[in-house]
C-alpha cells in the first residue's frame, strides 16, 4: 500500500511521490521470526525499542520454547541487552529476570542450567551498578528469587554471597555499604546459618566497629538477630552497640530488644539484659528513651514462664489498625499505625525504604552521662539469723537521674517503726517464721501466710496517718488479698515461679526495718518475676511528666502491653498493676482508653473471675458509656468478657446491650454490624426466656437497618435465635408468630424480601424442624408467590426448589404439603418474570443455578 502526494501531471510517472506508510513496516515485522525481531531492535539507537525489546523477552521465549537452540539464542541476547549503557533500558531487563526465571523452572529439561549460567551472573553483576534505579531492581529480583527457591546453594554460597560481602568491604561506598547489608539482613533466614556464619558473621564484626559508619551498625542489628545460633556470638557486640556514641544506634537497639531477650536464657535476661536496657530507658536522647520505652512492655513479656505464649498479647494491635481503616470514612479521623511495616508492600520499595531510613540519620546528640552511686542501706531477705535487729547492708547503685529526683530530694525519711518484738521473737523461738530451709517454707505456707500479714498490718495502723505507712499498709493488704486467690487455674496462666515457692516467708520479705521505700517495692512485687527496676519503669508510664519528657503516646503503649505485662507477673501480683490500669482507663487520651478497651478481656481472661468482677467490670461498665472509638474496642470481644462472668453478672448486661445501637454518627454501620455479630455469639450465654425478652428486639431491628450489610447478618441471627427457641415450642410460636408479621406482613418489598431469606437459612442450616417449619412459616412464605415485586419472587423461588422440596419430608406421599409446594412452584415457572421462571424451573444441582444465585446477589439482595 502506497500514499501518492504532489502529483502536478497525472500523465507523467516521473512527478509522482510514494512514501511508504506504517503499515509496511508492521507487514515487514510480522514476516520476521521471533529472533529476527530481537535482533532488529536490540540494535535499535531508539532506547524506546530496546526497552520494549526488555519488556517482550519473556513472549519472546514462550514463543519459540518449543526449540532449545532459539531459547539459548534468546538468552544470549538477553547477555547481550545487559550491557546496553542505559540505565532504563537495565533496570527494565531486572523487572522481567524473575519471571524469565520462573519461566525457565517451568520449562528445565528443555531449556537445561539457563537460569545459572544467563541470568543469575547479570542479577549479580547488577547488584554493583553504578546506577540507583538499577541496582534497587537488581536488590529486588534477588530476594524475589530467593524466596521462589530458584537460585541452588552453591550458587548462593560461590556467586551472591562473595558479591555481597565484597559490596560491605571498608573501601566501598556508603551507600552502597548500607545497601548491601539491607540485602543481607533479609537473605539470613532464607540462606540459613551455616551461610550466615560463614560468610556474614566475620564481616558483620568488623563493621560493628566502624566508628564511621553509624547508619551500616545501626543496620547490623538486625543482622545480629537473624538466627538463634548467632546471638550467643554477637551478646558482646550488641553490648557495645548499647552504647554507641550516636544515638540512632542506642534506639534501634532499643526497638529490637524484645528480640534479643527471647532468645537468650533467663540468666543472661535477668543479670546483663537489664541493666542494659535500664541504661537506654536513662539514655539522654529523648528518642532513644522513647523507643525503650516503647519496647518496655515487651522486654517484661520475657520473663514469663517459657511455656507460656505472651507474643499473642502484641500481635492483637491489627484489630485496632483495622478498626481506624474502617471508621476513615465515616469518622474523619484516623489512628497512627502501628509501627509494623505491611507484609503486602513489594520488595522493592521495602528495600529502597530501609536504607533510606538508614542513611537519612539525625544528627547525633551529646552521649556524655555520668552516673553517681549511692550507698543505700537494706535489709537483706536472707538473714538466717531470728533476731531483729541486725540488717545486713548491701549497696545499690542508682542512676543520677533517680539519686536527685523531686522524690529523693524533698522526702522526709521515713520513721522507724517499733515492731511487736516480743511477739515476732515468740514466733521464731517455735519455728514458724524463722527457718529459712525451703522444706520448713513448704510445710509452714498455710500457717504463714494470712496470719502474719494481719498481724503486720494491726501493728502498722496506730502510725496510719503517716503517708508512708499508709503506702506500705496498702501494699500489706493487698498482699493479704492476694492469699486468698484460687490458686487452681488452667496451666495456660501458671505463675512463672513454683508453687511451693512461698512468697510471704520471711525467707522473701524481711519482717524488720521500714525505713526505704524500696522495701515497699520489694515487697510489692511478690514473687522475683521480673526485676523490680523494669517494673517501677513501666509503672511510671502513666506519669504526666513522662508524656512532656519522652513520648506524647506513652500511654498507650504502656497499655498496649499491659496484658502481657500481666500475664508474666501473674494474678498473685496483680495489685502491682492495679494502679497502672485504673490510670489507663482514665486517661484523658481516647486512643488510650480504646487500646485497653481492646484488651480488656485477655485480662479477665488472665485475672480470673474473682478479680474481674472487682477490678474490671466497674472499667469495663465506663467503656460502654465512652465514645464508639473506645466502646467498638469492648463490643468486638463482648462475648469473650462476658462468658468469663458469673450468671448473675452477666445478666445485667443484658439492660445495657440496647444502648449500643446508639452511635455518635449515625453513619457507622459497621459497629451495628458487629454488634449483630456478638449477638449471634452470645446466644449460647443466656437461657431461651433471656434470648426472647431481650435480644428479640435487637435482632428484629436490626433486620430493618437501613445497610443492607448490617441485614444480612441480622438474618443469621434471626436464624440462630430460631435455633435457640426450638426447645421452647412457646417462645418458638410466638418469636415466629412476630417474624411472619413484621416481614411477611411488612408494606415494604425489603422486609418480604427478608423473610423469605430468614426461611432459606432456617432450612438449610437446620435451625427448626422441618415439621415446626411447616406449621408456622411454610404457607405465608408461599403466599409470596404473589407479590408484586419481581426480587421477593426470584428468591421465594430459589428456597422452594434449593432448599424445600428435595427434602425427603416434602417428597413423602402422605405429607399434607407436598400439594402446596408443588402449585406454587408450577406458578412461578409461569410467571412473566424471566428470572423467577428461570430459577423455579431449573433443577437445583444444576451449576448455572449456583453461578445465577452469585451473580445477581448485589442486585437482588
Amino acid at each position: 500500500m502506497f500514499l501518492i502526494v504532489g502529483v502536478d501531471d497525472y500523465s507523467s510517472e516521473s512527478d509522482v511521490i510514494i512514501i511508504p506508510s506504517a503499515l509496511d513496516f508492521v507487514s515487514q515485522d510480522e514476516m520476521l521470526t521471533p529472533l529476527g525481531r530481537l535482533d532488529k531492535y536490540v540494535a535499535s539507537e531508539n532506547i524506546f525499542n530496546r526497552q520494549m525489546v526488555a519488556r517482550s523477552l519473556l513472549d519472546t521465549l514462550k514463543a519459540v520454547s518449543e526449540d532449545e537452540r532459539d531459547c539459548i539464542a534468546v538468552l544470549e541476547r538477553v547477555s547481550r541487552l545487559a550491557d546496553d549503557s542505559e540505565p532504563t533500558v537495565r533496570a527494565e531487563l531486572m523487572e522481567q529476570i524473575p519471571h524469565i526465571a520462573i519461566f525457565c523452572q517451568e520449562n528445565r529439561p528443555s531449556i537445561p542450567f539457563a537460569f545459572s549460567k544467563y541470568l543469575l551472573p547479570i542479577v549479580v553483576r547488577y547488584l554493583a551498578d553504578q546506577n540507583n534505579l538499577v541496582r534497587k531492581t537488581s536488590q529486588a529480583a534477588l530476594l524475589m528469587l530467593l524466596e521462589q527457591e530458584l537460585i541452588e546453594r552453591i550458587d548462593i554460597e560461590n556467586l551472591v554471597c562473595p558479591v555481597l560481602v565484597d559490596l560491605t568491604a571498608p573501601d566501598s561506598n556508603d551507600d552502597v555499604k548500607t545497601e548491601a547489608m539491607a540485602i543481607i539482613c533479609k537473605m539470613a533466614p532464607m540462606v540459613g546459618k551455616d551461610i550466615t556464619e560463614r560468610l556474614f558473621l566475620p564481616r558483620f564484626c568488623e563493621m560493628c566497629c566502624d566508628c564511621r559508619m553509624f547508619h551500616v551498625r545501626k543496620c547490623n542489628l538486625i543482622v545480629v538477630f537473624f538466627l538463634d545460633v548467632c546471638l550467643p556470638v554477637q551478646l558482646p557486640r550488641f553490648f557495645q552497640l548499647c552504647s554507641d556514641n550516636v544515638w540512632g544506634v542506642r534506639k534501634a537497639c532499643a526497638e529490637c530488644f524484645m528480640t534479643v531477650s527471647s532468645a537468650t536464657s533467663q540468666e543472661v535476661r535477668r543479670t546483663k539484659l537489664s541493666t542494659l536496657f535500664i541504661n537506654l530507658i536513662s539514655d539522654p536522647s529523648r528518642w532513644v528513651r522513647q523507643a525503650a520505652f516503647q519496647s518496655l512492655g515487651q522486654f517484661i513479656s520475657t520473663f514469663a514462664s517459657p511455656n507460656t505464649d505472651v507474643g499473642q498479647y502484641f500481635r492483637e494491635g491489627a484489630e485496632e489498625a483495622e478498626w481506624s481503616g474502617q471508621q476513615s470514612n465515616n469518622a474523619g479521623e484516623k489512628t497512627p499505625n502501628t509501627n509494623t511495616p505491611s507484609a503486602g508492600s513489594s520488595t522493592s520499595s521495602a528495600t529502597e525504604d530501609s536504607t533510606q531510613n538508614l542513611t537519612q540519620e539525625k544528627t547525633p546528640e551529646d552521649d556524655s552521662q555520668e552516673k553517681v552511686s549511692a550507698s543505700v542501706e537494706l535489709p537483706s531477705s536472707q538473714d538466717n539469723s531470728p533476731s531483729l535487729s541486725s540488717p545486713v547492708l548491701e549497696k545499690v547503685d542508682i542512676p543520677e537521674q533517680e539519686l536527685f529526683n523531686s522524690f529523693h530530694y524533698w522526702r522526709t525519711p521515713i520513721p522507724q517503726i517499733d515492731l511487736d518484738l516480743e511477739l515476732l521473737e515468740k514466733k521464731c523461738n517455735s519455728g514458724e517464721i524463722c527457718n529459712n530451709s525451703p522444706s520448713s517454707q513448704v510445710s509452714s505456707t498455710s500457717a504463714l501466710g494470712r496470719k502474719q500479714l494481719e498481724e503486720l498490718i494491726e501493728n502498722l495502723e496506730p502510725h496510719i496517718d503517716d503517708p508512708d505507712v499508709k503506702a506500705q499498709v496498702d501494699v500489706l493488704t493487698a498482699a493479704l488479698r492476694a492469699t486468698s486467690l484460687d490458686t487452681h487455674v488452667d496451666d495456660a496462666f501458671l505463675e512463672p515461679r513454683q508453687a511451693h515457692d512461698n512468697p510471704f516467708s520471711s525467707h522473701h520479705v524481711p519482717l524488720i526495718d521500714s525505713s526505704d521505700i524500696e522495701v515497699h517495692k520489694a515487697f510489692s512485687l511478690i514473687a522475683d518475676v521480673v526485676p523490680q527496676a523494669l517494673l517501677d519503669q513501666y509503672l511510671s508510664m502513666t506519669d504526666p511528666s513522662r508524656a512532656q519528657t519522652v513520648d506524647m503516646e506513652i500511654a498507650k503503649h504502656c497499655a498496649y502491653s499491659l496484658p502481657g505485662v500481666a500475664l508474666t507477673l501473674g494474678r498473685q501480683n496483680w495489685h502491682c498493676l492495679r494502679d497502672t490500669f485504673e490510670t489507663l482507663a482514665s486517661d484523658m487520651q481516647w486512643k488510650v482508653r480504646r487500646t485497653l478497651a481492646f484488651s480488656i478481656h485477655e485480662l479477665a481472661l488472665i485475672l480470673g473471675d474473682q478479680l474481674t468482677a472487682e477490678d474490671l467490670v466497674p472499667i469495663f461498665n465506663g467503656f460502654l458509656k465512652d465514645l464508639d472509638e473506645v466502646r467498638i474496642g469492648v463490643l468486638r470481644h463482648l462475648y469473650d468478657f462476658l462468658k468469663l462472668l458469673h450468671q448473675e453478672t452477666r445478666r445485667k448486661y443484658l439492660y445495657q446491650l440496647q444502648e449500643f445501637l446508639v452511635t455518635d454518627n449515625s453513619r457507622n454501620w459497621r459497629f451495628r454490624s458487629e454488634l449483630a455479630e456478638q449477638l449471634v455469639l452470645l446466644l449460647e450465654l443466656y437461657s431461651g426466656q433471656d434470648v426472647y425478652d431481650y435480644l428479640r428486639p435487637l435482632a428484629f431491628c436490626l433486620c430493618t437497618d437501613r445497610v443492607s450489610s448490617v441485614r444480612w447478618t441480622s438474618y443469621r441471627l434471626v436464624s440462630e435465635i430460631i435455633r435457640k427457641l426450638s426447645t421452647c415450642p412457646a417462645l418458638l410460636a410466638d418469636f415466629l408468630g412476630e417474624l411472619v408479621d413484621k416481614f411477611c406482613h411488612s408494606p415494604k418489598w425489603s422486609g418480604r424480601q427478608a423473610f423469605a431469606f430468614v426461611c432459606q437459612l432456617a432450612i438449610e442450616e437446620d435451625c427448626v424442624a422441618l415439621e415446626q417449619f411447616s406449621e408456622h412459616l411454610l404457607a405465608p412464605l408461599l403466599q409470596l408467590a404473589s407479590d408484586p415485586v419481581p426480587n421477593v419472587r426470584v428468591l421465594l423461588a430459589k428456597t422452594l426448589r434449593q432448599s424445600l422440596v428435595e427434602r425427603e419430608y416434602f417428597l413423602h406421599s402422605a405429607n399434607s404439603h407436598q400439594e402446596a409446594l408443588e402449585q406454587t412452584l408450577v406458578a412461578l415457572q409461569m410467571d412473566l418474570d424471566k428470572d423467577v421462571k428461570y430459577f423455579a424451573s431449573v433443577h437445583p444441582g444444576s451449576t448455572r443455578i449456583n453461578e445465577d444465585a452469585m451473580s445477581t446477589t448485589s442486585s437482588t439482595y
